[in-house]
Parts: structure tokens; sequence; C-alpha cells
């Protein structure tokens, strides 16, 4: 997996690339938080359930139907706080997909449940080009975290850096949402 602010790329550079006109300051909170919210399936290790199982690491809260329904529910709690519901939705549901899509990218672990519950089979993206991040600081502050760290800036901050410039370059081309009425 990758580290968890590096999860939290994705929903920053759509947010700073989208602006806050189309992402407030809630909303872009909230997504960062969904792109972390999957691996609170580590509490599951603690509590005995194999790791590749449907509850475990890497299993139902990686998956993508799961990234939309959980989504849906906090786009309803912050409807009045954004863009408006379906914008506010697809921002979430991006964010919290991301998590599943680049824990596909790493080179370690068994997989990402990314279908369930249509299936329990595990994937991995065609590449995997991100360096698994260790559990525990400890274990990152070391060589191998260094080496970690090189990966994620390489594969996922440079490439987020771009396309909050390609969204921020959409969006000067591109009139201002009208402000929703109070």
């Amino acid at each position: 997996m990758p580290t968890i602010l590096t999860h939290a790329m994705v929903p920053l550079a759509m947010g700073l690339g989208l602006g806050r006109e189309r992402v407030s300051r809630p909303l872009l909170f909230a997504g960062m938080a969904l792109s972390a919210l999957p691996d609170l399936d580590v509490v599951g290790l603690r509590l005995g359930i194999p790791y590749g199982a449907d509850l475990g690491h890497r299993g139902f809260s990686h998956a993508l139907p799961v990234a939309v329904l959980v989504s849906l529910a906090v786009a309803w709690g912050l409807r009045r706080t954004g863009p408006g519901f379906l914008a506010a939705w697809a921002f979430l549901a991006l964010s919290m997909a991301s998590h599943g899509l680049l824990d596909a990218l790493t080179t370690g672990g068994k997989g990402i449940a990314l279908l369930w519950p249509f299936s329990s089979e595990r994937f991995f993206a065609p590449v995997q080009v991100i360096r698994v991040a260790p559990l525990g600081l400890r274990r990152l502050l070391s060589s191998h975290g260094a080496e970690v760290l090189l990966s994620e800036l390489r594969w996922v901050w440079l490439p987020c850096a771009g396309l909050a410039l390609l969204l921020w370059g959409f969006r000067r081309a591109l009139p201002a949402p009208a402000s929703p009425e109070a």
C-alpha cells in the first residue's frame, strides 16, 4: 500500500486543480479522509481476520462498489457545502476509489478485491511500480522507507502535480460555476 500521505494526493490534486469554487474545503477534507478510509481494515488483522478474507486487508473496503456507496452517503451529508450533490459525489467517489487503484499498483500484498461483493478475486494492475509501504513508522523511517517515498514521489506525487496543473488549466479556460442560492 502507499503511505497515507500519498493516498491523500489524489483528492488534493483534484481539489487544487478544480479550485475552491468546485471543491469546497469541507469537500476536499472529506475526499482526503475517504482516500485513506479503506486502510482501517488493518484493524481486522489484530482481530484475527485473515489477510485474504473478504473482510481482511485490501478486501471489501478497497472495492469500487463500496467507494460508490460510501461516497453517496458522504455527499448527501455535504450537499449544502459544495458544488452540488452530483459533483460532490463524483469527487468523493474518485477520491475513495483511488485508494484501491493505487494499491493495485504496488509491488506487494495479495491483490485488491476491487469488484467485491460481485467477486472476491484479488487484482493487481498490469504493472506494479509503487513500492509497497511498510506498516509502522519505524520501518518507514528506514532505508526501505526512503525507497518507498521516492517511488511514491515518482509514480503518484509527480503525476498528481501534473493532474492539478492540467485541471487548473482547464478551469482557467472555463467559466466559474454559478453560486448555489442560500
